[in-house]
């Protein structure tokens, strides 16, 4: 590997140097800054700017941490000024082009999208890639930003709480603290249904859904299901709500969605919707842990 030192002066050679010394990087600090801001457009919005100042500081680069240190340093610090700047506030909710019923809960995180399974490194251990499952990300979301960057760095990238300091910026004893706050208010990790499973009943549904055949989405549903449209806050628990939303949305919409299969994302299969020729956002179908019926159904609103 060039080390940094051959690195200063600035110049064709050096630009390539630089881009072959930080691409081994990439992949994991993109996913790094998609699990601290919960949206694929920010991630990669602060993984720029991550590695433009990566590049202008390089010549202060002394070496005394390492360089995948440093490079996270550079990439939660702009993290955490994105999230300061409101890159976590809720996106303005659509309005729907239909009289729709009132949702009987809410949706706290709105912001998050999910990520590709194309983005994952293929040689990522299951434990890491459980932790950009839509539903952990959501979950950091409704973290302090603090505790959210303590948390990824120490549980998710295996960071010691000395070199989580020194990347945040704190105390090893503060780092602590941190950890025990955010390990605290994290939900348990339920089971996951098989993947095979999963994806045929997320096939049918996705048929039926496109089809207006409600009839055949409820017949899917388990009892304790529900359904959430980000950036909108509102959600539908129980089969009976669900029902109500999309009968109204079938009766309003005046046009049958062209539903096809996008997938993996956020830990689920996925499905692009297009309506009247528009790409409509994506459908993800959640199935319960047997496999057997859809515990949840995301709608991603465009």
């Amino acid at each position: 590997m060039t080390a940094p030192d051959a690195l200063h002066p600035r110049g064709p050679a050096s630009d390539a140097a630089f881009a072959d010394l930080v691409r081994p990087f990439e992949r994991e600090l993109r996913a790094h800054c998609y699990r601290m801001l919960g949206s694929l457009h920010d991630a990669e919005d602060a993984l720029q700017e991550t590695l433009i100042s990566a590049w202008r500081a390089l010549p202060q680069f002394e070496g005394r941490s390492s360089l995948r240190t440093w490079l996270y340093r550079i990439a939660t610090s702009r993290c955490l000024n994105a999230i300061r700047d409101g890159a976590r506030r809720p996106p303005p909710s659509p309005v729907a082009p239909f009289e729709a019923p009132a949702p009987n809960g809410d949706e706290r995180v709105t912001w998050c999208d999910p990520y590709p399974e194309a983005a994952v490194d293929p040689g990522t251990a299951a434990a890491e890639r459980e932790t950009l499952e839509y539903a952990f990300v959501c979950a950091l979301q409704a973290l302090p930003p603090r505790q959210t960057a303590a948390l990824v760095l120490c549980d998710v990238l295996d960071f010691s709480p000395r070199e989580c300091a020194e990347i945040i910026g704190s105390s090893p004893t503060a780092v602590k603290g941190l950890l025990q706050r955010a390990r605290a208010a994290m939900p348990a990790r339920g089971e996951r249904a098989p993947e095979v499973a999963e994806t045929e009943l997320a096939g049918r549904l996705a048929a039926a859904y496109g089809a207006d055949d409600v009839d055949a989405v409820i017949a899917l549903l388990s009892d304790r299901a529900w359904l959430a449209m980000p950036p909108a806050p509102h959600r539908y628990e129980g089969v009976a709500a669900v029902a109500e939303f999309l009968r109204a949305s079938a009766e309003g919409r005046g046009g049958r969605y062209a539903v096809s299969a996008a997938g993996r994302a956020g830990g689920h299969p996925v499905f692009r919707c297009v309506l009247d020729g528009r790409d409509r956002g994506l459908l993800m179908v959640i199935a319960d842990p047997s496999g057997t019926a859809v515990q949840g159904i995301v709608r991603f609103l465009r």
